[in-house]
């Protein structure tokens, strides 16, 4: 926070103002479809976002987005390159429902089937198979999990080709490690591999970063415009791209990670989302005991008016989203308190959509594959 600032209480000032430095800050995500949504909040006129299309579907609990950034435009408005970004919603798998993870992969796997198709990869292609991450943290162990359960083919096709039959592709399957691991970096590995195996695709798997935490460990995201490697977590390293591999890059991430301006922010939301809720219901007892609480997952995405928000919150509560989100950053941050943060719960999150990416992606990449035999093929 700048010294010296008086802030006035009636939510009128700018940020600036206020003594709020809204400079260096960045919202966290790796995200296309954050990004859509924040830069439409940013968009006062309710107008749509110049050279970006949007086409959703919700079915059975399961959210499909498609976002294509079409313009220089409206890459610059959300931050994204140019390309396809495909996102699949799915809150209700943080209840370890099998059957709802069954259909997720199964949805999931129809939807790759059609984004390869859009993006002009053909059935018989040569695809690398990348897990990126370190396999010895849990939260960045994604990559390297799918790889597991990845059916890999190439070597078939190499040494019995005449024993292979119709319905599946070349496919290949690395885990690279991380530069800590292995003190190379991830995208010279990959290149060499490229080099010598010559595939006519590659798959990126990686964990990535979300500003919501209802999207952790639920989202499942496709892009054909490459990845940075450590990108979730602030820590980028050499891009996995087109240009940088020389063949089509497509990567497949899911957020298992917020950092904790994110946590604060919602955790504001949903206390504002209750107290309103409360307001002049009649109680009996402490309002905070358990036969008073409705169901919290309700007051997700509810809307806060800025009247309501000053009324609960005072100063703070007349701030801009944007605003609130850098006041928390400029209070976290110098204190080292800014952390990235995953659920406690993160090995079975990640071993369950691990699971459904895999399953997914091998029954898009091999028609002979299907979600009635995948285990048979998988071993699990």
């Amino acid at each position: 926070m700048k010294s010296g600032m008086n802030w006035e209480s009636d939510g009128k000032r700018s940020a600036e103002g206020r003594g709020i430095n809204t400079g260096p800050f960045q919202v966290r995500t790796d995200l296309a479809r954050e990004a859509h949504d924040l830069a439409l909040e940013k968009r006062t006129d309710g107008s749509a976002i110049p050279g970006v299309r949007i086409e959703e579907d919700e079915d059975g609990g399961i959210r499909v987005s498609w976002i294509w950034v079409e313009s220089e435009e409206g890459a610059r408005e959300l931050g994204k390159k140019p390309g396809t970004y495909l996102t699949l919603e799915v809150p209700g798998l943080r209840s370890k429902d099998s059957k709802l993870q069954h259909r997720v992969a199964a949805r999931f796997a129809e939807e790759f089937s059609r984004f390869l198709k859009e993006t002009g990869v053909s059935d018989d292609a040569k695809v690398l198979v990348v897990g990126l991450g370190n396999w010895n943290v849990t939260a960045d162990a994604l990559g390297p999990f799918v790889i597991k359960h990845i059916l890999v083919t190439r070597h078939l096709f190499e040494l019995m080709p005449e024993q292979v039959e119709e319905g599946y592709r070349p496919v290949s399957a690395v885990s690279p490690g991380v530069l800590g691991i292995t003190g190379i970096e991830t995208s010279e590995i990959v290149h060499g591999i490229v080099e010598k195996t010559q595939p006519d695709l590659v798959i990126a798997i990686d964990s990535l970063a979300s500003r919501a935490l209802t999207r952790v460990n639920t989202t499942i995201q496709v892009a054909d415009s490459g990845i940075n490697p450590g990108a979730g977590v602030g820590n980028r390293r050499k891009a996995l791209t087109k240009e940088t591999l020389g063949v089509p890059v497509i990567a497949v991430g899911v957020p298992t990670v917020v950092d904790a301006v994110t946590i604060v922010y919602d955790t504001l939301n949903l206390a504002l989302a209750y107290l309103k809720r409360e307001m002049g219901k009649e109680k009996t007892g402490h309002p905070l005991d358990p036969v008073n609480l409705p169901d919290l997952r309700e007051l997700e995405g509810q809307e806060i008016t800025p009247e309501l928000r000053s009324r609960f919150l005072g100063l703070i509560g007349g701030l801009s989203p944007e605003e609130k989100r850098q006041l928390i950053h400029e209070v976290l941050t110098p204190l080292g308190q800014n952390l990235i943060v995953t659920p406690k719960e993160v090995d079975a999150f990640v071993t369950d959509i691990g699971k459904v990416v895999a399953d997914g992606l091998n029954c898009a990449l091999h028609e002979a594959v299907t979600m009635d035999n995948v285990s048979s093929h998988t071993g699990g």
